[in-house]
């Protein structure tokens, strides 16, 4: 068997779990499901997006997502919904990720949150990336 490349066994991991994912939600309402990549919060969302980040992420990712000695800034290119989609960020909280952007170590995943607490977190750092011209 040929060894594939790094790149190609991540695409295929992510599209596992991807699929996955999305066989999850399948029996869940349209009321229940994530509201699309980039979509604006709703304004009581984003207040309430914006104190769960405060909570939860801030320690790591800074305040309003400008990264800190610990953690990457979430308002950067990187993290576009085209790079990184809102499913990148459910799987992060859910599972944690290894490091591979940055060099800050792997993050842990995050207990205690629903997925419409990771809703609204996403909401507040889409906003605040759109803000800044990240779309």
């Amino acid at each position: 068997m040929t060894p594939q490349p790094r790149a190609t066994k991540a695409c295929a991991a992510f599209a596992a779990v991807l699929l996955l994912a999305l066989g999850a939600g399948a029996g869940c309402s349209k009321a229940d499901a994530p509201p699309p990549a980039g979509a604006p919060a709703e304004p009581g969302k984003a207040a309430a997006g914006a104190a769960l980040f405060d909570t939860h992420c801030s320690r790591c990712h800074g305040p309003g997502g400008q990264g800190t000695d610990h953690g990457p800034p979430l308002v950067h290119v990187v993290y576009e919904p085209s790079h990184h989609p809102d499913a990148a960020f459910y799987r992060a909280v859910a599972q944690g990720v290894r490091a591979h952007h940055w060099r800050f170590g792997d993050m842990p995943r995050i207990g205690g949150l629903s997925n419409a607490d990771v809703t609204a977190i996403i909401g507040y750092v889409r906003d605040r990336q759109r803000e800044a011209g990240i779309h």
